[in-house]
């Protein structure tokens, strides 16, 4: 069944359990509308058509060519790159599975044509697309941000370093792996510097569409929202210069923009349903009162939560998980005394950890559906050590909050 059906269906059943079937009429009714009717949500649908024109513009092959480029001359060159693209591409998307779809039609082929094992290649797609939820914008800190009404800027702010730790951690255990296991990948391939130099022009439209975006958040010209607007802007323009913006490829990117954003409005609206009965049961309120409470250390307190996010982050989609879980957990975090900005980037790496993780681990299922010659459980084994690099990241976080933190406050 749907998520959003099933959070739909037990939000209204339960509301009326409590309640009457008139006041859950009326949730439902009221619910729906707000949930549609919300001007802040209309940041999903911008930064998606952003991604989505970038795509089509052919902004993603260019970035894959330039990190190659450059990362070429080290075993497991090509897996690197694939990680650089993915984390360029991430700054223009806002979505993982719609990162890791976009590098698999264009990394998976040249890595298959030099031989790469097919565990490290896909493998590296589908953790890589990962980082799409990480690096701004990103689609779950705005849901994030919306759920707690915490500054979404500020959010997309302190995703940026560990974004980019996490890609170059990534970088780190592909080439150990292929330092250590030469089979994985072939011998490394030096790049005239000319070459190298030239492949720069491809990054620039990444570079002034991600600068122009969180430039003027950072610079408070605009907010979020008309930053997503700006981005979108942006991104035709761009196209238009590059000669790509064709009516064809136009249509392309609203189709799939009205897909994607559709699909996770709904999930938002079903979740409200789902929130607002848990509410009325008394039951979140009570549940932090009683973790709270626990005779633990709080940091002890954050790990169980991050340790439950990560069981049940191997069942349940990302973006589902966490409008069901915040409501619960974000008082607990926030009679603990912790930063919510803080426990946001907690929250987005942990949840990583669920799209590569089996049996749900959407990202595998996209890089699978992209290149069917590649058995699931192969993608899911080359995706494991990228797991305990997310694990270490995590750990970081907690032992270093400066990583997440530090950025914002210089905003302020």
């Amino acid at each position: 069944m749907p998520v959003a059906l099933a959070m739909g269906v037990v939000g209204v059943t339960g509301f009326a359990a409590i309640g009457s079937w008139p006041s859950a009429r009326a949730l439902l009714a009221t619910d729906l509308y707000d949930t549609f009717a919300n001007y802040n949500l209309t940041v999903i649908p911008l930064f998606v058509f952003m991604g989505q024109v970038a795509f089509h513009a052919g902004i993603s092959g260019r970035l894959f060519a330039a990190a190659n480029s450059w990362l070429s001359a080290w075993r497991g060159g090509l897996a690197m790159a694939t990680v650089g693209a993915c984390a360029a591409f991430g700054a223009i998307c806002g979505s993982g599975p719609a990162t890791a779809a976009t590098m698999a039609a264009v990394a998976l082929p040249e890595m298959k044509k030099y031989k790469y094992d097919d565990a490290l290649a896909s493998g590296t797609v589908a953790a890589g697309g990962s980082l799409g939820m990480l690096i701004p914008p990103s689609v779950v800190f705005i849901v994030y941000g919306i759920l707690t009404e915490q500054s979404i800027g500020k959010l997309f702010i302190a995703g940026i370093l560990p974004g980019v730790l996490m890609a170059a951690l990534f970088c780190a255990m592909i080439y150990i792996r292929c330092l250590l296991n030469p089979s994985l990948a072939p011998p490394a391939v030096r790049v005239p510097w000319r070459v190298r130099w030239a492949s720069l022009l491809g990054v620039i439209e990444t570079l002034l569409l991600f600068a122009f975006v969180m430039g003027g958040m950072f610079m408070g010209w605009f907010t979020p929202t008309e930053a997503a607007a700006m981005g979108a802007l942006g991104s035709i323009v761009l196209a238009a210069l590059g000669g790509n913006c064709t009516r064809k490829m136009f249509w392309q990117a609203a189709q799939e923009t009205v897909r994607t954003s559709c699909m996770v409005l709904v999930i938002i609206a079903g979740a409200t349903l789902f929130g607002h009965f848990l509410a009325v049961t008394g039951m979140p309120t009570q549940f932090a009162a009683w973790l709270a409470a626990l005779p633990l250390p709080p940091m002890l307190i954050i790990a169980l939560i991050i340790l439950f996010f990560l069981v049940a982050g191997c069942f349940v989609d990302a973006l589902a998980l966490i409008l069901l879980t915040i409501p619960i957990f974000y008082p607990v975090v926030s009679d603990l005394g912790f930063d919510p900005i803080w426990f946001g980037v907690i929250v987005v790496v942990v949840t990583q950890m669920g799209v590569i993780t089996p049996p749900v681990g959407v990202n595998v299922y996209v890089v699978s559906g992209i290149d069917r010659s590649i058995p699931l459980q192969t993608i899911f084994r080359g995706s494991m050590p990228f797991l305990l690099v997310l694990v270490a990241l995590c750990a970081l976080l907690m032992v270093f909050p400066q990583i997440t933190t530090w950025l914002p406050g210089v905003t302020r």
